[in-house]
């Protein structure tokens, strides 16, 4: 029509040009081959990501879970050591006793001990960290706990450095007196290097101590306060009494920890005594001269050597076993201590840990008298000694060392992803195994070289004062990046290097078995006449360590074989000696891999320089943004100091630390990286947009210019708890700062346009449009969520019974989640009413597991067997207590159950019941809140029907106008919705019938006899919820509010649901418990009053009276609280009738709904059926509920 009026009018339409339809038609085409190639290259990217070569490779920093595949001892010594050779046993069972618990204790010092001391006074609540007034004494009150374990732990390495030397006297006894076993020329080097371990913890703990003045101050403002509490202790509220023991400790504390005598205690200490002769048993001083002299030719030949891993710390050790044996024998060794004082040329400075360097020429001129006749007197001049320090110093070439090390880390890596990925064959076998033991190996000593010298030469420039140039300091950072990179391979690796290392571990243990059994049996051939001592000894030695290498290379079994190999060895040449003990050190190196890869390549260190690393680091990759996928190395390293700042003991939260660390390195990667980027880039952006003005040269080969691409392309940043991404935190910058510019220019809008658009073609980063947010949408926890994971919800959230809603127990944020109707409500809208049903049905998965638990808690024999006396008892007395339970017996119980034992987190046995009836409440709270918010949902639906009674057909109104058979279906369909959403509004589904129904024949089983005594429990339950609860509420009003809560009725429901299942409603009643409580409080209450009445002038008696009064007026308050609560729950279950009663109703309404089937069956509408987990059970059908377990293991263990 359109087209005729044109041409009435006289218009014509211009024809399309030919050759415009065919640029036209190359254009579209050219768009389709463009969309197949990205096609193409999604799909390829794809299939990359799900190869499986990829998949073996680990990210350290994305990885959920790490794979450790270290080998721990299920047996104990003495199992582990057997033979026929009784005596020998006993001696292997000593020493290997007293090794490994001296290497327990080695292991658990640094971050029990070590650390805390060490980090003591950092992270201040002031600004910037520092201390506020008075934070000092509350610092070092909290260090009081630590202290005295700290004095534990020392006596109990003295006594095991005495008891290893009296054993080792009784061992090495002289000729004409009775001996343990023949001893001569059986070295135990692994004991005295054990003992060397132990004095070595001693002189570290003496070294911290001395060097730390913080502490040392701040333990003289403590003992100030105290002082002045004991003048006038009636201020701060403060037994007097008390005081005295209290002021005692400080001095025992002070005394032995403090005066730097803690490694001089030891060694001073009385090794001779009446049945053991240390001081003139020459066998045994001549044994300690021949082993501190291995020891010391072992270190010099690895120390400052490509070999070495940890030997320049056991320095440390030897140095205190050659005052030990001054100290016990009074002769001096001078050789030794002369070859001790020019190891100092080689290695003049020990790192110990942090920031702590040991020079153990100091300590031998302090500790070991005799060194200042044993060396020249020139040579211990204090300028001799530094000008040694400030040699070593100037000898050291960290950029020189970077570029060895980088060369041979680079080569080690490509022989790491290549060699593993290789498959392995049969004829090469053993080649291979020993090829990869030989590269693992050496990782592991490139990363101890590195670490050794990054540490030493850092924290010796610290400790001398000396600074470091720029390079140096920039090459150190690279070795670091070095360290870190070698971790990352191994990690990377780790699938294939556990696999390749049990092989390993197998073929040495292999080796060395294939040794010992020639050892046998030459031993055999050559004593054919009889066996004498000495072979017998020797046999015996073999066979054990024949035993304990057939299995896992755990740590006890490698030490018992190194012990037995103190015998074996006497039957062996030097070269035979000299391969077994190689193959001993490699299966050392191999089980202990990642342990020592750990070891090595653990940057804490860095925290004590960050101020001078950090900033000069990050400027440097900011001025070279070639190398920024460097920083992710750096990154890495600096979030090994997180554990060190959680073994912090002075402060009250470790996160304020932690928040401190990760400000100051963020401040720094902000104002060295983040900001100047930023800057740069809308510069760039701005000149490359206003080219067209008169500027200034931007010619590369004129004017430096930065690629600062390669920044937008890194991944996220791994730092701490979160993830910096570069690209994102520029895009936000620029979005922000257009969006601001356009707001305040309009007309410069097609300037900020283009500028967008030239970012994502130049760095290819996609800002936003300038438009304002259109709407806000507020989220809840979705039901599915919960469903998913019941287990984790009902643990962390609490439930409210009067207002139907979760709370979050604690959480990171500032806030804590709730969970109420309206969020029920609005999942259900989301994913429709089926998931009701769904959700019910996990809860009876969940609740049949709790419901296993439980039973074996009621199971075991001592509840059991206490439950039942507590039933007879009653019963013989309850008419002399007036029918009511006594509170007296109740606590009773449950300090009884109190004393079975506690768990790691501190709660007893009855704290951890109380916790799973509570868990089961609060599944039974979320089931009630699921139907609230079905029929909520079910209400909001239909609130536009006018009257719920009198619901129009429209099947019929669409039948009577003879509308089409479509109408008619979807009029029928209507019909069905709207009568559904009637009846569900009406009636609902019973689900708290269901979860009785499906679970009480189980429970009222007469197998299941000792669920019946849950009754008598319930009150020493209600006493431990009190308490719980009552501490909960006192810590909503406390700094650190972990664990507090004001409200937890999951266990009110929790315990009706459980009394139902056992129908134990009348046998808990007749107990008449919340009377005798509330009689017990009353009682008590009326004495305090009494007692305020009598005390009336006793201004004290009358605060303690009322605090007193207090305490009893809140606990009856908690009682009430918990009865009224009880007694509303029980209101769900129906508690005014029996289960006898409940199955008679049962019976006449079925049989009233048989006679009503033919009515009921046209009726298509209904409730949504129960829980398929529960019409299976009901029926016969499905799994059935938990059956009644076997014994139980005791509790008490």
């Amino acid at each position: 029509m359109a087209t005729v009026l044109l041409e009435d009018k006289g218009w014509t339409l211009d024809d399309f040009d030919p050759g415009t339809l065919q640029l036209a038609g190359k254009k579209e085409h050219e768009n389709y081959e463009e969309f197949l190639r990205e096609y193409a290259d999604q799909l390829r990217r794809i299939e990359d990501a799900l190869d499986e070569t990829l998949g073996d490779a680990w990210d350290f920093t994305l990885d959920p879970i790490a794979l450790q595949a270290a080998h721990y001892e299920h047996i104990t010594l003495i199992e582990l050591i057997k033979t026929d050779h009784k005596i020998l046993n006993k001696v292997m069972t000593v020493f290997a006793a007293l090794c490994s618990e001296i290497e327990e204790h080695r292991q658990k010092a640094p971050s029990k001990f070590y650390i805390p001391l060490l980090m003591y006074g950092e992270g201040g609540s002031g600004e910037g960290g520092a201390l506020s007034e008075g934070e000092p004494q509350l610092m070092m009150g909290r260090m009081l706990h630590l202290l005295q374990d700290l004095t534990l732990f020392v006596n109990r390495i003295c006594e095991l450095v005495k008891h290893s030397v009296q054993q080792l006297a009784c061992l090495y006894s002289a000729e004409g007196t009775v001996r343990v076993i023949n001893a001569a020329g059986i070295h135990f080097q692994v004991v005295f290097e054990h003992i060397a371990d132990a004095l070595g913890i001693l002189i570290t703990l003496d070294h911290i101590f001395q060097s730390g003045g913080t502490f040392k101050d701040h333990w003289n403002q403590y003992k100030r306060v105290v002082t002045s509490i004991h003048r006038t202790p009636v201020e701060y509220g403060v037994d007097k009494s008390r005081l005295k023991p209290f002021e005692k400790l400080l001095q025992n504390l002070e005394g032995k920890l403090m005066e730097g005598q803690i490694f001089q205690s030891c060694v001073t200490q009385l090794f001779h005594t009446t049945a053991v002769n240390v001081v003139q048993n020459q066998q045994l001083a001549d044994e300690f001269v021949l082993n501190m002299r291995n020891f010391l030719q072992h270190l010099e030949e690895r120390i400052g050597e490509p070999n070495e891993t940890n030997h320049r710390r056991r320095l440390v050790g030897l140095c205190g076993l050659l005052v030990l044996h001054f100290e016990i024998y009074n002769v001096p060794e001078k050789k030794l201590a002369r070859q001790l004082w020019d190891l100092q040329k080689k290695l003049p400075a020990v790192h110990l840990l942090g920031n702590l360097m040991w020079y153990f020429p100091d300590f031998l001129l302090n500790h070991f008298p005799p060194i200042k006749k044993i060396v020249d007197k020139k040579q211990l001049s204090s300028q001799q000694i530094n000008a040694i320090r400030v040699q070593f110093l100037e000898r050291q070439d960290s950029g020189r060392l970077f570029q060895h090390m980088y060369l041979k880390v680079s080569a080690w890596m490509v022989r790491m992803e290549s060699t593993l990925v290789q498959q392995r064959s049969k004829e090469t076998y053993k080649l291979d195994i020993n090829s990869r033991s030989t590269l693992f190996i050496q990782g592991m000593l490139l990363a101890y070289f590195i670490s050794n010298r990054v540490q030493t030469l850092l924290n010796m420039h610290t400790s001398l004062g000396k600074p470091m140039s720029k390079s140096g300091v920039l090459a150190v950072c690279k070795l670091v990046e070095l360290l870190k990179s070698l971790q990352y391979t191994f990690h990377r690796q780790a699938m294939l290097v556990v696999e390749y290392t049990t092989l390993i571990i197998n073929h040495y243990e292999i080796g060395l078995l294939t040794y010992l059994d020639q050892i046998a049996h030459n031993i055999q051939d050559s004593q054919q006449k009889g066996y004498s001592e000495r072979a017998l000894d020797v046999l015996a030695a073999v066979t054990l360590m024949k035993g304990v290498l057939n299995g896992p290379g755990t740590k006890e079994r490698r030490l018992v074989a190194k012990l037995a190999y103190s015998f074996v060895s006497l039957r062996l040449q030097s070269k035979d000696s000299d391969r077994i003990m190689s193959l001993i050190k490699k299966l050392d190196a191999i089980c202990d891999l990642r342990q020592r890869i750990q070891e090595a390549c653990e940057c804490s260190f860095l925290y004590w320089h960050k101020d001078v690393l950090v900033p000069l680091y990050f400027a440097d990759i900011f001025e070279h943004p070639t190398d920024a996928n460097r920083i992710h190395y750096m990154c890495a390293a600096l979030s090994d100091c997180v554990p060190s700042m959680r073994c912090c003991k002075h402060l009250d939260c470790t996160d304020v630390l932690m928040g401190l660390f990760e400000a100051e390195v963020d401040g720094y990667l902000r104002d060295r990286i983040l900001d100047p980027l930023c800057r740069m880039v809308e510069e760039d952006l701005r000149l490359s947009t206003h080219l067209h003005l008169q500027l200034e040269s931007r010619n590369p080969f004129e004017v430096g210019l930065k690629d600062l691409r390669h920044f937008m392309q890194l991944k996220p940043i791994r730092f701490l708890d979160r993830n910096v991404d570069i690209a994102a935190f520029v895009t936000h910058y620029l979005d922000k700062t257009f969006y601001n510019l356009t707001t305040v220019a309009l007309h410069d809008w097609k300037s900020y346009g283009d500028m967008r658009n030239l970012a994502q073609q130049k760095y290819g980063l996609s800002l936003l449009e300038p438009h304002l947010p259109s709407a806000t949408i507020e989220q809840g926890l979705d039901v599915l969520e919960i469903m998913r994971n019941i287990d984790i919800f009902v643990t962390r959230y609490c439930y409210n019974l009067n207002n139907q809603i979760f709370v979050e127990r604690s959480s990171n944020n500032k806030h804590l989640n709730t969970i109420n109707i309206r969020h029920i409500a609005n999942s259900i809208r989301t994913h429709g009413i089926g998931i009701m049903n769904t959700t019910v049905n996990f809860t009876y998965q969940f609740l049949k597991k709790k419901f296993y638990i439980f039973s074996q808690f009621m199971y075991d024999e001592y509840i059991k067997a206490r439950l039942l006396k507590e039933i007879r008892q009653y019963r013989e007395t309850k008419y002399a207590l007036d029918q009511k339970y006594p509170h007296a017996r109740a606590d009773r119980v449950c300090k009884v159950i109190r004393k079975l034992g506690v768990s790691p987190d501190g709660l007893t046995y009855l704290d951890q019941f109380r916790v799973l009836i509570t868990q089961i409440g609060n599944a039974m709270g979320y089931i009630r809140m699921i139907r609230a918010g079905g029929l909520n949902c079910c209400s909001s639906a239909i609130r536009f029907v006018p009257d719920l009674e009198d619901i129009v057909c429209f099947e019929d109104l669409v039948t009577e106008n003879n509308l089409s058979e479509e109408t008619v279906t979807s009029a029928r369909l209507l019909d069905s919705v709207l009568g559904n959403l009637a009846k569900n509004f009406a009636e609902g589904t019973e689900y708290f019938k269901l979860l009785v129904d499906v679970f009480a024949s189980v429970f009222r089983n007469p197998k299941n006899r000792h669920l019946q005594n849950f009754y008598m429990i319930v009150p020493p339950l209600t006493l431990n919820y009190v308490d719980y609860l009552l501490n909960a509420k006192d810590k909503m009003n406390k700094k650190n509010k972990q664990g507090a809560a004001f409200t937890d009725d999951g266990f009110a429901i929790g315990v009706a649901y459980i009394l139902k299942l056992v129908d134990q409603y009348h046998a808990f009643d007749s107990l008449h418990w919340f009377e005798s409580v509330m009689l017990k409080y009353d009682e008590e209450m009326r004495e305090v009053m009494q007692s305020a009445e009598r005390g009336r002038s006793d201004e004290k008696l009358q605060q303690t009276i009322q605090l007193s009064l207090k305490r009893l007026q809140n606990q009856r308050r908690e009682f009430e609280l918990l009865n009224y609560s009880l007694r509303s729950a029980r209101i769900f279950f129906r508690a005014d009738i029996t289960a006898a009663e409940e199955s008679e109703q049962k019976k006449e309404t079925t049989e009233g709904g048989e006679a009503a089937q033919g009515t009921d069956a046209s009726d298509s509408s209904g409730p949504p059926p129960p829980p398929a987990a529960a019409q299976d059970t009901a029926s016969g059908g499905g799994a059935p509920p938990p059956p009644p377990p076997p014994p139980p293991i005791s509790t008490r263990c």
